[in-house]
């Protein structure tokens, strides 16, 4: 009777590891098919665009992990996390500046790696920023694989020369804007398309201009427009500042404006003004000399220089920041010194971890 019962228990014992390996088998299928559905709706999901091709522009500077932001935000791919994942690990590389050709069928992982690439970019997207300066921009160019470089690396006065421009002092005769230009363009194409841009809104603006401005020339107006765009970020506020230098002018007052004491000072600026920096006479510092600075002191938009040709008409000869975005304007020296007091106030209230 014993043998019957030991051949029974062998038969048990011989399905258990077939068991097993049936149970591992089936969970590796389902990771499997787990990882088939997160790429399927990821890395090789379609990228989505309009028509058989779509360009895609990358800004300077631009990150990997915020382009993938931006289209997750747009619904543009779903697991952005999946994305991010892939890139650190498999394109071990940033993200190159550019515009990038995206054709119907192309999955996100293509076009993720595409753009790992500059020789892939099918144009170049140079990006000038209201407010940056001429040296700047020269940087930039320097900077760019994109661009042949034929005149950025020479002394101003050669550069000067190449470019045919007739200023002695090329700051602010270049227009901020994105443009578009082929891989391989020159830098002395692009700086005279700049240039030519820049005229261009100056004289259209010029011709237009309100009556009474204290300029000599429209080189003057630019000179005005350079110092507007650097004292706010805010268009509404362009007119404003506008109207306050203007005034001065007429009025025999100073400027008393600090980024044009900034630029006179060059490499000396280390990121903070001092009294002794204000008193300290340059070609630039509008604290202790009167008028305007002899060039302008950065590269002015548009609406700066329209701003500085269309000032406003009140009364304001003073403004102050407020602390919280912004400026305070006022006509007269008392508002003036209660504007200042509320700003440090704010200030002292956002150090003390206070509300202001």
């Amino acid at each position: 009777m014993a043998q019957p019962v030991k051949r029974k228990a062998a038969k048990k014992q011989s399905k258990a590891p077939f068991s097993k390996g049936k149970g591992l088998l089936v969970i590796l299928l389902i990771v499997l098919m787990g990882l088939f559905w997160i790429g399927s709706i990821s890395l090789w999901k379609t990228y989505p665009i309009q028509g058989e091709r779509q360009l895609i522009s990358v800004n300077n500077g631009e990150t990997y992990t915020r382009f993938i932001d931006s289209l997750a935000k747009e619904n543009k791919v779903k697991l952005p996390i999946v994305l991010k994942i892939y890139q650190k690990f498999m394109i071990h590389d940033s993200l190159k500046a550019g515009v990038y050709e995206v054709r119907r069928g192309m999955s996100v992982r293509q076009v993720l790696n595409m753009m790992s690439n500059a020789e892939n970019a099918q144009m170049n997207r140079i990006l000038v920023i209201e407010g940056t300066t001429f040296k700047q921009l020269i940087e930039r160019l320097q900077q760019d694989p994109l661009v042949d470089k034929t005149v950025v690396n020479l002394p101003t006065s050669e550069m000067v020369q190449a470019l045919g421009i007739p200023y002695a002092h090329l700051e602010g005769l270049f227009a901020p804007n994105t443009y578009f230009y082929n891989k391989g363009e020159s830098d002395k194409k692009i700086l005279l398309d700049l240039y030519h841009h820049q005229m261009e809104n100056l004289d259209a603006a010029w011709a237009a201009r309100a009556p009474n401005l204290p300029y000599k020339n429209k080189y003057e107006a630019l000179t005005m427009a350079s110092i507007i765009e650097k004292e706010t970020s805010l268009d509404k506020e362009l007119p404003q500042v506008a109207g306050v230098f203007v005034r001065r002018l007429q009025q025999g007052m100073r400027l008393q404006t600090d980024p044009t004491v900034i630029y006179g000072m060059g490499e000396r600026y280390q990121g903070k003004l001092t009294k002794d920096d204000l008193r300290t006479p340059t070609a630039y510092n509008t604290y202790t000399m009167a008028g305007l600075p002899p060039t302008p002191i950065a590269l002015a938009g548009k609406k700066a220089i329209q701003a500085a040709l269309h000032p406003d008409q009140s009364n304001n000869i003073y403004f102050v920041a407020t602390g919280n975005g912004g400026h305070t304007f006022t006509a007269n020296l008392e508002d003036h010194n209660r504007a200042v007091q509320q700003y440090l106030a704010v200030l002292r209230a956002k150090k003390s971890g206070a509300t202001p």
